[in-house]
């Protein structure tokens, strides 16, 4: 199984009846699952739902989730409203007393505002689930269909972290061949080191003398970070390959690539190997950049 990236995108259309909706699923990489949704009034209810079927999906990343729905609506059937209308006639009677008034027609009654009425169809709650589940349905369908865009992102994105890691093991071989790496070479430094060691302090003890020595000696030697540096790209490697999600501890192992490298630049007692520490330092950085998009 290839790394899965935390960058993908999704769409979903979904329609029942009269009702239509579309969903859209937008990640970027975060520390853990955060996920906002954008619903309609009304629909909050289901998004419980919601996050426990992107879980199925997701492990890491932050998502947007956002559903735009539209139902249309039939002609609503029409009915009189007999409270208004019997307040209507009502009045009329009480004028027919005062005034002369020609006789109404049905048309002009049920013209007044509120006589006539639509009757909207109410849904009942076995409509409404049945519309909900529809709704949490297509919303999975998108969650698989962004798990299936973050694994494809996945595979370019592990094809990039190789070459970072395969630049990584060349400079790293290339420190280890360093003439100046070499033992003779170091035994030689720290014997011109320790010369002017003594032409400054010529009473040293011999025991602070060895003191200064080793420490000398341990300053000089960056065979140790070009094993650990060799190591971390042999582990690295290994979580390539371990088809879980790694992006936790590839990030742990960039920043332990990045203190071999400070250390070999630190160490370094050659502009070459100095050279070597600075490119290395910056494919690291590289690394990490990427590193993050990691699930």
């Amino acid at each position: 199984m290839p790394l899965i990236s935390m960058t993908g995108f999704s769409r979903a259309d979904g329609e029942q009846g009269l009702a239509r909706w579309h969903w859209e699923l937008r990640s970027v990489n975060g520390k853990g699952l955060d996920v906002r949704f954008r619903l309609p009034p009304g629909f909050e209810s289901i998004e419980p739902r919601l996050r426990e079927e992107l879980g199925r999906h997701a492990r890491r990343g932050n998502v947007q989730a956002s559903l735009t729905l539209d139902r249309a609506k039939t002609a609503a059937p029409l009915r009189i409203n007999q409270d208004a209308l019997a307040a209507v006639l009502g009045a009329i009677r009480s004028l027919r007393g005062e005034v002369e008034l020609a006789p109404p027609s049905p048309e002009g009654i049920l013209a007044l505002k509120g006589v006539l009425e639509s009757a909207e169809a109410e849904e009942n709650e076995d409509e409404r689930a049945a519309f909900e589940a529809a709704l949490v349905s297509s919303f999975g369908v998108a969650a698989a269909a962004l798990a299936k865009a973050r694994a494809d992102e996945g595979r370019k994105l592990e094809t990039v972290l190789r070459e970072h890691v395969d630049e990584i093991e060349r400079l790293t071989r290339q420190a280890a061949a360093s003439p100046v790496v070499s033992v003779d070479a170091m035994r030689a430094r720290l014997k011109a080191q320790i010369a002017e060691l003594l032409g400054a302090s010529p009473s040293l003890s011999e025991e602070r003398l060895a003191q200064e020595a080793a420490l000398l000696a341990t300053k000089a030697d960056v065979r140790e970070e070009i094993d650990r540096l060799i190591a971390h790209v042999a582990q690295a490697r290994d979580l390539f390959a371990s088809g879980e999600p790694a992006g936790r501890r590839l990030d742990f192992l960039t920043q332990e690539f990045n203190r071999e490298a400070n250390t070999l630049c630190s160490k370094a007692a050659d502009v070459s190997l100095t050279r070597i520490g600075l490119e290395l330092k910056a494919v690291i950085d590289q690394l990490r950049e990427q590193v993050q998009n990691v699930e």
